[in-house]
C-alpha cells in the first residue's frame, strides 16, 4: 500500500478522533492500535504494555510534578501579588508606565511556573482591575496580557520543554539554558513596542501619577525579594550547575512551601488545593506522553517516519523552506491543540525530518516553543485567550485581535530564532566553560 495514502488515513482517523471531543491521549492509543493492527503483525498488546511502562519509568518525569506544583502553590499565595507591587514603583518612569508590568510581571512569574495559562491567569487577576481603575487603554492591557503570557512555556523551568526533553532523549538543563536569550529577547520586544505605542498614542495614555519618595521605592523592591529567592533557588542552582533539574525542582517546592507559609497564605485548604490542582495536571500529561511514546513506536513499525523524511528529502527543500512549511504546520495545529499535545503528538513524524535536515534538536525545540506560543493567541482555540475570555467577558475573537501586535512581534521573534547561533549562543558559552 503507498505510503502516502496510509499516512492521510492515519491523519484522518486522528482528526476524526480529536473532533469527537476524547481526550488526546485516548486519541493517540486508538490510532496507534489501529495503525499496528492493520500494517504490521508485531503484537500490539505486548508492545502497548511494555512502550507505556517505558515511558512512565522515566526519571526525567520526576521534575514535572514537581515544578507544576511549585507553580500552584504560587498561584494560590500572596508572592504574586508582592512582585506586582513591587515592579509598579519602578515602572512609572519609563513610556507606557504601568503596562510594563504585565510584561515583566509575566516573565518573572513564568520563571517560577512554567506555565503559560497559570502565568495569565495569575498576573491577569491583579493586573487587569488595577489597569482599569488608573484609566489606561483595556484594549492595550488585555494586549500586552495575552502576549506575555505566553512566557510561561519558554522561560525556565517550562513545562514544555520537560516535556520535549522526556519525549525526544536529550537534556533538559541544556534546554533551560538554551531558552533563556529568546526569553529576553521576547521580554524586549514587547517593552520597546509598548514604549512606541504610548509615545504615538499619548492621548489614550492616562495622566501619570504624583512620583513617590525614593524610600518608597526602596520598600517597595522589597516585596520582590521573595520572588527573586525562589528563582535564584530554581534557576540559579541548574545553572550554576549545583542541581541538576529534578533536586532543582524539589528545592522550589519546599521554597514556595516556606514563603507561603511566611507571607501567611498557607493552610490546610490552599496546601489540598495545589496538591490536587498539581495531581491532575500531572496526571493529564503522563496520560498523554504515555500515548505519544506508543504512537512513536507504532510509527517506527510502520516505517510512516522513515517514508515520510525520505519524501521530504527528495523535495531537496532548503533548510528555511522546510522550516517555513513546519511553522505555518504548527500554528495550524496549535489552533486546535494546547502546547504539549501538539509537541507529542508530532515528535515521532517531525523528527525524522528534522535529524535529515541536519538541525540540533535542542535548538529546533526552542524554535518550536516559540511557534507553539504563538498558536497561544490564535483563535478558535488559543489557551491564553480562553483565559482572558473568562477574565474579560469579551468574545474571543475581540480578545485575538486586541493581540495581533504581539502575535506578529513573536513572528518577528521566531524569524530572528531561524538562525540557530541565536538560540545556541548561551549554551555553547556555558559549556564550554
Amino acid at each position: 500500500m503507498d505510503i502516502t495514502i496510509i499516512a492521510v488515513g492515519l491523519g484522518i482517523r486522528m482528526l476524526a478522533a480529536l473532533a469527537t471531543g476524547i481526550w488526546v491521549a485516548v486519541a493517540l492509543f486508538a490510532v496507534a492500535l489501529a495503525a499496528m493492527a492493520l500494517l504490521v503483525s508485531v503484537p500490539a498488546g505486548t508492545v502497548l504494555a511494555t512502550t507505556v511502562w517505558g515511558a512512565s519509568n522515566s526519571s526525567d518525569l520526576t521534575v514535572l510534578p514537581m515544578f507544576i506544583w511549585m507553580g500552584e502553590i504560587l498561584f494560590r499565595s500572596s508572592l504574586s501579588e508582592d512582585m506586582f507591587e513591587g515592579l509598579t514603583s519602578w515602572m512609572r518612569a519609563l513610556p507606557g508606565r504601568l503596562l510594563h508590568v504585565n510584561i515583566l510581571g509575566c516573565g518573572i512569574f513564568a520563571a517560577v511556573s512554567g506555565s503559560s495559562s497559570a502565568t495569565t491567569a495569575t498576573i491577569g487577576k491583579m493586573s487587569l482591575p488595577e489597569l482599569r481603575k488608573r484609566g489606561y487603554d483595556e484594549r492595550m492591557a488585555i494586549s500586552t496580557l495575552a502576549g506575555s503570557g505566553t512566557l510561561g512555556l519558554l522561560i525556565p523551568p517550562s513545562i514544555i520543554l520537560i516535556v520535549y526533553g522526556a519525549t525526544t532523549e536529550q537534556s533538559i538543563a541544556r534546554l533551560f539554558i538554551t531558552g533563556v536569550v529568546p526569553g529576553i529577547m521576547l521580554c524586549a520586544l514587547f517593552m520597546g513596542y509598548v514604549a512606541f505605542w504610548s509615545l504615538t498614542y499619548r492621548s489614550l495614555m492616562p495622566p501619570r501619577e504624583a512620583p513617590i519618595p525614593y524610600w518608597e521605592h526602596i520598600k517597595a523592591t522589597r516585596r520582590l525579594f521573595p520572588v527573586l529567592l525562589l528563582i535564584v533557588g530554581v534557576v540559579g542552582s541548574i545553572y550554576a550547575g549545583l542541581a541538576a533539574p529534578t533536586e532543582a525542582a524539589a528545592v522550589g517546592v519546599v521554597l514556595s512551601l516556606g514563603l507561603s507559609w511566611i507571607a501567611g497564605t498557607l493552610n490546610r485548604t490552599t496546601f489540598t488545593q495545589a496538591l490536587m490542582g498539581a495531581t491532575r495536571t500531572s496526571c493529564m500529561i503522563a496520560f498523554i506522553l504515555a500515548g505519544a511514546a506508543f504512537m512513536t513506536v507504532a510509527m517506527g513499525f510502520t516505517g510512516i517516519p522513515r517514508e515520510l523524511a525520505t519524501w521530504i528529502g527528495s523535495l531537496n527543500l532548503t533548510t528555511y523552506e522546510l522550516l517555513a512549511a513546519l511553522t505555518i504546520f504548527f500554528v495550524v495545529l496549535g489552533c486546535f491543540l494546547d502546547g504539549i499535545s501538539v509537541v507529542v503528538l508530532t515528535a515521532s513524524v517531525i523528527l525524522p525530518m528534522i535529524e535529515h535536515a541536519e538541525l540540533d534538536l535542542i535548538w529546533f525545540n526552542i524554535y518550536l516553543v516559540i511557534v507553539v506560543e504563538i498558536s497561544q493567541i490564535t483563535p478558535p482555540v488559543g489557551f491564553n485567550l480562553f483565559v482572558l475570555q473568562g477574565m474579560t467577558g469579551y468574545n474571543i475573537f475581540k480578545v485575538a485581535r486586541m493581540a495581533l501586535p504581539f502575535f506578529l512581534l513573536m513572528v518577528v521573534v521566531v524569524i530572528v530564532v531561524a538562525f540557530p547561533q541565536v538560540a545556541l549562543w548561551l549554551p555553547h558559552n556555558m559549556m564550554a566553560r
